[in-house]
């Protein structure tokens, strides 16, 4: 709902603030004192393309500045948050949010959702959430098939809703399984490629047989096999100086005369004694360094040139792997992923098989689907035909009826296999044309509003604005006008920018815009009417004359009678 909407340099209005609040809202003024602008600028404000010409002469800039109750975790507040902006709590779940729009005379634009700039991009997301503009020339609800068709499904109630996403799952599911099938069969050769060189990847793989960390290991027996002479030297001199073939004295047998010395004695002195078990513990520790070095140089000398080539062409198999397939270990993990993915593109043959009648199915319960759907259309098609003619006779339309038609499409989609067009023949023996073809500007507005009026009653819009909804009728035909639009405020807000008392009558909140003597509306020039104001307002729509005593009494009973009808409501 728009609580207040500001206007600062959009066409003849200077600077000019509408409270509008809940309910019905009429907006009256002279010719040319910029009523439209209201309109205007509310496009503006829902993301509509921005017009320097709508600049007021001699300004730098427009600037629209609208604030709305919203619910606080609604789906509008999501979106401006994502935007990057936010809503104000006010408490019970309901927020205010704040909309700017600003048009330089250069043509440049800038808009703020939410307290922060964003892309005008994001208003036109907002907009449907929002509000639904009917203009003369902008019934934007009637012209496209796709806005009749969610008219209708709107109208439908819970048993096209649920016809509807059942329709929807069982399309969801066909359109997965035929895409699978496309893919399949399409990439039938790519996939047949695949698991040739997937099968050949593996083959050499399991041929090389990888371990994890051998690479790691055939380095180091690499480098003690190039160094193995080396090596020998150094372990057969250890050995030699630790336990000698030969009378040279070494440090086993040197250790053992330490040992034997100092048992000896060890009875007389503790200390020695612990002294002695400390050199028999080295003994026993050379002792053990000569048996592993005796060891090692017989290793040695098994080892030879012939498994140091061993050694290098292991390494250069598993050089060759990692460059295939990146490493080794990506090597071995293509191995573990790749059986098993061979294993599904040799299956393609069979999952085509059982694709197909998966998909089969599918189609089968589609169809049924989209029967249900179609005759849960058709059902509301023909209810909302005669609910919206009924609504035209009253509109001064008394020879105008008016058809739904739920057609099939021929190409199932998201929303059905079904085409939808409201006709209109505004008099008996015309054939039913397209609202958008068949009827004024003036009618156009009052197919609309009749079609408003009967949808409300089962999916109310938040907010509509209806600009000279009332052109080209008058006298009861207006009367009624103004009670459907009062009718239609009992579930939603409206907004009617009008010229006629007998509309405005029924409002419960009425703003009139007034030029000042420089042709400019200022801030002061858009007032509430109540009491005496808005009689005499409503004198002067029905006769030019605010002061005439007949029209006075005439614009009272209108004010009686929307009085009433608000009552009865």
């Amino acid at each position: 709902m728009i609580e207040e909407m500001r206007l600062r340099d959009l066409g003849v209005i200077a600077d000019a603030t509408l409270p509008i609040g809940r309910g019905f809202t009429a907006i009256t003024g002279e010719t040319g004192a910029g009523k439209t602008m209201v309109v205007t600028g509310l496009g503006l404000l829902l993301g509509q393309r921005a017009d320097s010409g709508a600049v007021r002469s001699g300004a730098a800039q427009a600037a629209v500045e609208g604030v709305w109750l919203i619910p606080e975790h609604g789906p509008v507040a999501a979106r401006v948050r994502e935007a990057g902006g936010d809503v104000e709590p006010l408490g019970d779940g309901a927020a205010e949010l704040y909309l700017g729009r600003t048009v330089s005379s250069e043509g440049r634009g800038r808009a703020t959702v939410g307290g922060r700039t964003a892309p005008a991009g994001v208003l036109a997301d907002l907009a449907d959430d929002l509000v639904v503009v009917h203009g003369q020339s902008d019934q934007l609800r009637l012209r496209s098939a796709s806005a009749q068709r969610e008219a209708l499904d709107r109208f439908g109630g819970e048993p096209v809703a649920a016809a509807r996403a059942a329709y929807r799952a069982a399309w969801d599911s066909w359109r997965a399984l035929d895409a699978e099938l496309s893919t399949l069969t399409t990439d039938r050769d790519a996939r047949a490629r695949e698991a040739e060189e997937l099968r050949a990847a593996i083959a050499e793989i399991e041929a090389a047989a990888p371990l994890p960390g051998e690479e790691e290991e055939l380095a180091r027996r690499a480098e003690r096999l190039a160094n193995a002479e080396e090596l020998r030297i150094a372990a057969a001199g250890a050995h030699a100086v630790l336990s000698s073939d030969d009378d040279t004295p070494d440090v086993v047998t040197l250790l053992a005369e330490a040992r034997r010395a100092l048992e000896r004695v060890s009875g007389s002195d503790a200390a020695l004694a612990a002294i002695g078990e400390q050199v028999a513990d080295l003994g026993y520790r050379a002792t053990d360094a000569a048996v592993a070095l005796s060891g090692y140089l017989a290793d040695l000398d098994e080892s030879g040139p012939h498994e140091l080539a061993a050694v290098d062409e292991r390494r250069g198999v598993l050089a060759a792997l990692a460059r295939t397939h990146g490493s080794v270990d990506a090597a071995i993990a293509l191995l573990e992923t790749g059986s098993a993915r061979l294993l599904e593109l040799d299956d393609d043959s069979d999952r085509i098989e059982r694709l197909g009648a998966e998909r089969d199915a599918a189609a089968a319960e589609l169809d049924a689907a989209a029967e249900t759907l179609t005759a849960a259309r058709r059902e509301a098609a023909e209810r909302l035909a005669a609910a919206v003619t009924e609504e035209l006779h009253a509109l001064a339309l008394p020879d105008a009826t008016l058809t739904v038609e739920v057609t099939p499409s021929g190409t199932p989609g998201a929303h059905g296999r079904d085409d939808v067009a409201i006709l209109l023949a505004p008099h008996p023996g015309a054939d039913p044309r397209p609202v958008s073809r068949g009827a004024s500007g003036g009618e156009l507005s009052r197919v609309m509003l009749a079609i408003e009026v009967v949808i409300a009653g089962v999916d109310p819009v938040p907010t509509f604005v209806f600009d000279e909804v009332d052109a080209g009728i008058g006298g009861a035909a207006a009367i009624e006008v103004g009670r459907r639009l009062a009718r239609l405020a009992e579930s939603s807000q409206v907004i009617a920018v009008t010229h006629l008392a007998q509309v405005a009558a029924f409002a419960g909140n009425h703003l009139t815009v007034v030029k000042g003597n420089d042709g400019a509306v200022t801030a002061s020039s858009v007032r509430r009417l109540e009491g005496a104001e808005r009689e005499a307002e409503m004198a002067r729509l029905l006769s030019g004359l605010s002061d005439s005593d007949a029209a006075l009494t005439h614009a009272r009973e209108l004010l009686e009678t929307g009085r009433a009808v608000s009552e009865a409501g």
